[in-house]
């Protein structure tokens, strides 16, 4: 059992083998985690039953690692129906294992191919020329792979035999699949890619200039937006349970700030500077801004920090409310808040992602007299033309610019 917030396992005394003596710690960590007693007692057991297989197979407990794990799901189809979440246990475990120091890091494998060599070179010409965003370049290098994978097979990439047919090949193969946003991405990556041979003269030819364009008019649609009454209603939503008071927080930041997503998931305690009142953003392209800090998203963040954010590790602002208590996952974690608020608002707008909160910013500070300018301050955009898309949704000006329709004959 577990009691007062420590673990007092009264099974120890039936957890035979080398974890027997481990047991107790790694339940204690799993509550300094936040997991629920019930769920700390449950993965205990599955603990036990670990250690009683390593005890059987006469395994050293130095020489437990992850592809014993592996045998050891195996064994358990055997004889059991294995329970979703039993083989993250086991790697909880093994990490707490090696960071007592019981069990030696995992052993890297070293990818000598010369296809990983490639793509090493080009994720630090990424980094350290382009200075792209980690997301970014791992998005960059999963088309690449995609890209020389398709081309050679499992063989050396020849690069110097490749043709403009060869990209236009692969473009119009993966133009058939998913949203044209991938597609552009598609071509972006080649694009670099090509470039980065080009440069360092492992191509003659500069094949990026014949990557083919993906259409995208960027200013043939409205930019899908909230009246301000609805984002009243949205933040109204919210309640004041612990939850509650964390969501509140983040669409106050998108929705008064127009922060990004990801620069929601990714602020940190030291990105609040309480004595000036600002805000640190960390943005794309790894921009680093500060921003005043409202007082009603100061009260917001006071109120979670103070009274409901969970006391851990991290120095995310931003975390579960279960646990584990660690930092919010990523844009994805700030998505799923966003059409939840407004399921509960009894909203149904066309776009429910958290971008429609910034759109929303954007276009009600034109409404009131804001110029485009300003407004491209304030979303941080780095080319005015990014932010022309709002131009479209002042009616009453565009009605006082407008030509008259001609009544005449054809």
């Amino acid at each position: 059992m577990i009691e007062n917030g420590t673990a007092t396992l009264s099974v120890r005394s039936t957890c035979v083998g080398a974890l027997g003596r481990h047991i107790n710690g790694f339940a204690a960590f799993l509550l300094r985690e936040g997991y629920a007693s019930r769920t700390v007692q449950e993965k205990c057991y599955l603990v036990m039953e670990l250690s009683r297989w390593v005890e059987h197979r006469r395994l050293p407990l130095m020489k437990l690692d992850d592809e014993q794990l592996t045998r050891f799901r195996i064994s358990c189809h055997h004889r059991r129906r294995v329970q979703r979440g039993d083989m993250w246990t086991a790697h909880q475990l093994l990490q707490y294992l090696r960071d007592l120091g019981c069990i030696p890091p995992p052993q890297t494998k070293t990818d000598n191919s010369s296809l990983s060599h490639l793509t090493q070179d080009f994720e630090r010409y990424l980094r350290s020329e382009r200075g792209l965003c980690p997301s970014t370049i791992r998005e960059y290098l999963h088309y690449i792979r995609l890209f020389l994978i398709d081309r050679f097979g499992g063989k050396a990439p020849r690069v110097r035999a490749l043709r403009p047919c060869d990209i236009h090949d692969f473009i119009v193969a993966h133009l058939k699949v998913g949203s044209r946003s991938r597609a552009k991405a598609i071509v972006r990556a080649l694009r670099s890619f090509l470039r980065f041979l080009h440069q360092r003269g492992t191509i003659t030819i500069d094949l990026a200039a014949i990557v083919p364009g993906v259409a995208d008019w960027r200013l043939s649609h409205l930019p899908p937006s909230l009246p301000p009454q609805q984002v009243k209603q949205l933040l109204a939503s919210c309640d004041r349970s612990p939850l509650g008071r964390r969501n509140y927080a983040i669409l106050l930041l998108i929705g008064r700030l127009g922060l990004r997503a990801s620069e929601v998931v990714h602020m940190t305690l030291d990105d609040l500077d309480w004595d000036r009142g600002e805000l640190v953003v960390r943005g794309k392209g790894q921009k680093v801004e500060r921003l005043p800090l409202p007082t009603d998203i100061g009260e917001a963040l006071v109120k979670y920090l103070r009274d409901a954010r969970p006391a851990c590790s991290t120095r995310r602002v931003f975390v579960r409310m279960r646990g584990p208590w660690t930092g919010l996952k990523g844009s994805e974690a700030i998505g799923a808040i966003v059409r939840t608020t407004l399921e509960r608002a009894g909203l149904n707008p066309e776009v429910k992602g958290p971008h429609v909160l910034r759109h929303s910013l954007a276009t009600n500070l034109l409404r009131r007299g804001a110029t485009l300018t300003e407004i491209s301050q304030i979303l941080r955009h780095n080319n005015l033309t990014t932010t022309q898309i709002y131009a479209k949704v002042d009616i009453a000006a565009l009605r006082a610019i407008a030509l008259p329709w001609p009544r005449g004959a054809l």
